[in-house]
């Protein structure tokens, strides 16, 4: 029996990566482009890009990201501007910490890349608000994103300070910096038709606003069919080279500013998955249609930390892109990429000057890569001994100092996005005439909210929670309720889940509850929603910052264990976990609210917010080695609905198990091919198809788990024999990794 051989192997290894940087002399360089490429102090060259959004991780793991990034062929790194973090008040500005975005660009030059400076300032990105500061919303007379002069004036007043930021620190290529492209506003065709005449006239003034600026270096608008003057529209998609038009003018380069690696979540979601043979094919096609920057949206997705995710969006962010959350190497697509962009920098002379055609080369030309399974594995020093301890918030009423109103007010309005929690509370008073005389019939509270949560509380007894959707954030609460003849006090804490990013009008957008009624009373139905209410802003625990360790002091803590109820803070301390593998939090036992570990917020959890797949959308949460010190962290949750905090644990990252595949009919690896002298030429005369396993992070091979000649099935980490297997295989492969002292 003639059977297609194929060599299959699984190992247990382990992570972390070191290369030298080499500084190159800073130099001026000219950035020009044609209708075949962009081009370089006049040559043409191959973009590949992928983006990396600084806010989304600590400054700490800039510089191992990036040089992860470049490992992996990248030449371009493209990150938005994020606006209401660098101006979270009207004037008072922060370009501190991981919002320092000079030095995140500075980095990208020093590791010999460019830089692609996605300006905005509106910018989505499932980021709060699409990156505009809540306070715009509250300027008189504004409408977002229109020809309309209080909006353009803010607009170009942060734009201009941002461009002379950059210019300032010579970051601009024309000025011997990294930034080779700018971008101004942001898939803008997806609303224009709704302003008419003026969104033409703001598009306009928008692209000739940025080319005044004057930073030497071409501007482009993605997804922006009229984009004006030598602006260049670009493509957003995942195929593009199928899908784009092309440029508006035969002058303009072919680019492709977002390639989604996948597709980002939120909660209620089930997986989103992107193959990588599926992302290369599509990268390939593009560059074989006159394409001549290809970037990845994303290539390290990261983690929305604290409340800077949109509506709806989970906390851990494009987790399926080349690099994970934890900033691990996804396998295979990282390595997949990795020899794709090898293979077409072979091709370059040929994709920039060629003429275009198709040629099938059949079912089985293959690139070789490593594949590799994300683990966790309990943490011993961070779970021992771990002493809860809890405080509960108190059910506010009409009778407290609160803000008065004749009905619940708007909720973004009174929190001004400084919170994600308003209380409304009203009371009302009933005689036995009104109550239903048996003890099986029940009033039912009815409140009609515009999202996007909702918890209920009647005479201090929690009573339920309702939610929407990231489609339809309203939603109808309904919940049977027990009161009492005299004074019944309702309390109705709305949540909301970030602020939406996109779509037309933003500044117009609401959220809270709109109507209140109890139905089932002998009187009939009693609408209470235009009584007297009282808002109050925020919890207790937020304005004492329990979650800090001079804030935990201020109110008292009692030892807790398992199962607890609603609107529960809990504390613990907990020394760093052994070794250097990333970590993170698993908090399945619990429903939904946030987590701080010595202060620093690592995001909002929701488990209890099922997908389709009966699972949580996100369940485990990443938290940072550089938020720790070596011992007594503080780690504060506060759980809205309840939860059993004795399943909370810390636990270590790892992608320990590596695989890889060869088939006979597979090619030689692309590294046997070089480029010398404009002539692709053999590295080795004896090219060898292989299969290659390369230890992350100078960890070694423990053992080998699996290895088959012949027609074994399965996926990395499940392999499988099939019926016809080399019984050799295993000890063949445990003498070859012997033997290497490369852990190659």
């Amino acid at each position: 029996m003639s059977v297609p051989s194929r060599v299959l192997l699984a190992a247990l290894v382990c992570l972390l990566m070191i290369s030298t940087v080499v500084q190159g002399e800073k130099f001026k360089r000219s950035v020009t482009y044609d209708g075949r490429s962009l081009i370089i102090n006049g040559k043409r060259e191959l973009f590949f890009s992928g983006s990396i959004h600084y806010p989304r991780m600590p400054p700490e793991m800039w510089w191992d990201i990036l040089k992860k990034a470049k490992a992996g062929g990248l030449n371009v790194i493209q990150t938005y501007v994020f606006w209401n973090i660098h101006e979270p008040e009207k004037g008072q500005f922060n370009f501190e910490g991981n919002y320092n975005l000079t030095k995140f660009i500075k980095m990208i030059g020093d590791l010999g890349m460019y830089a692609t400076l996605r300006v905005g300032p509106f910018i989505e990105a499932e980021w709060n608000y699409g990156g505009f500061p809540f306070w715009l919303r509250e300027v008189p007379n504004i409408t977002f994103r229109s020809d309309n002069p209080p909006f353009k004036y803010h607009m170009k007043k942060f734009t201009k300070m941002i461009i002379d930021m950059m210019k300032d620190a010579q970051l601009y290529a024309s000025q011997g910096g990294p930034i080779i492209l700018s971008q101004v506003e942001n898939e803008y065709n997806t609303i224009q038709l709704a302003f008419r005449e003026l969104g033409t006239r703001y598009v306009h003034w928008a692209g000739t606003m940025a080319v005044r600026l004057n930073t030497g270096v071409p501007w482009v608008m993605c997804k922006q069919k009229d984009a004006p003057g030598p602006v260049i529209n670009t493509c957003n998609g995942r195929n593009c080279g199928d899908t784009f038009t092309g440029p508006n003018k035969p002058s303009k380069p072919v680019l492709w500013t977002e390639n989604w690696t996948a597709r980002y979540r939120v909660f209620g979601d089930p997986p989103s998955r992107r193959s990588a043979e599926n992302l290369a094919f599509s990268v390939a096609r593009f560059f074989s249609k006159n394409g001549t920057l290809a970037n990845y949206y994303m290539y390290y997705g990261g983690t929305n930390y604290g409340r800077l995710g949109s509506s709806f969006v989970t906390t851990r962010y494009y987790d399926e892109a080349p690099i994970d959350e934890y900033g691990m190497l996804r396998e295979p697509k990282w390595g997949h990429l990795r020899d794709l962009h090898s293979a077409l920098r072979l091709c370059k002379k040929a994709l920039l000057s060629g003429k275009p055609s198709v040629e099938n080369f059949g079912p089985n030309l293959e690139i070789v890569a490593q594949h590799s399974s994300r683990h966790y594995q309990k943490s011993k020093a961070a779970n021992k001994d771990l002493r809860w301890e809890m405080f509960i918030e108190d059910i506010p009423t009409l009778n407290e100092n609160l803000i008065k109103s004749a009905s619940p007010l708007e909720q973004w309005s009174v929190t001004k996005d400084t919170t994600d929690y308003l209380w409304h509370t009203t009371s009302i008073s009933l005689d036995g005439f009104h109550l239903p005389l048996r003890e099986n019939i029940l009033p039912v509270l009815r409140i009609a909210s515009l999202g996007h949560m909702m918890h209920g509380f009647v005479n201090g007894h929690y009573i339920g929670s309702g939610h929407g959707t990231n489609i339809e954030n309203s939603f109808v609460f309904q919940k049977p309720i027990i009161l009492k003849p005299g004074i019944n006090h309702i309390s109705l804490l709305g949540v909301t889940i970030g602020l939406p990013d996109s779509g037309v009008y933003l500044e117009r957008r609401y959220a809270g509850t709109r109507t209140v009624a109890i139905q089932g009373l002998n009187t009939g139905t009693l609408d209470v929603t235009y009584s007297e209410w009282g808002q109050k802003v925020g919890l207790d625990g937020e304005k004492f910052q329990v979650y800090t360790q001079e804030g935990s002091d201020r109110v008292k803590w009692n030892k807790t264990k398992g199962l607890g109820g609603p609107l529960t803070w809990y504390k613990t301390y907990f020394d760093a976990p052994e070794g250097n593998d990333p970590l993170a939090i698993e908090v399945a036992t619990m429903s939904k609210g946030m987590v701080w570990v010595n202060g620093k917020s690592i995001g909002r959890y929701w488990v209890s917010f099922l997908s389709p797949t009966g699972k949580p959308s996100q369940s485990v949460y990443h938290i940072p080695r550089a938020f720790l010190k070596p011992k007594d962290n503080l780690l504060a949750i506060f759980e809205e609905i309840g939860g059993n905090i004795d399943g909370v644990q810390i636990v270590t990252v790892n992608r320990n198990t590596i695989c890889s595949y060869i088939k006979e009919s597979d090619p030689p690896r692309v590294n046997n091919r070089k480029r010398e002298d404009s002539v692709i030429q053999k590295v080795f005369d004896d090219a060898r198809r292989s299969a290659t396993l390369m230890c992350p992070d100078n960890k070694k091979i423990l053992r080998v788990e699996f290895a088959s000649y012949g027609n074994p099935f399965g996926a990395c980490g499940n392999y499988i024999l099939g019926n016809c297997s080399a019984p050799s295989s295993k000890r063949i492969i445990k003498q070859v990794y012997h033997l290497s002292s490369l852990c190659t």
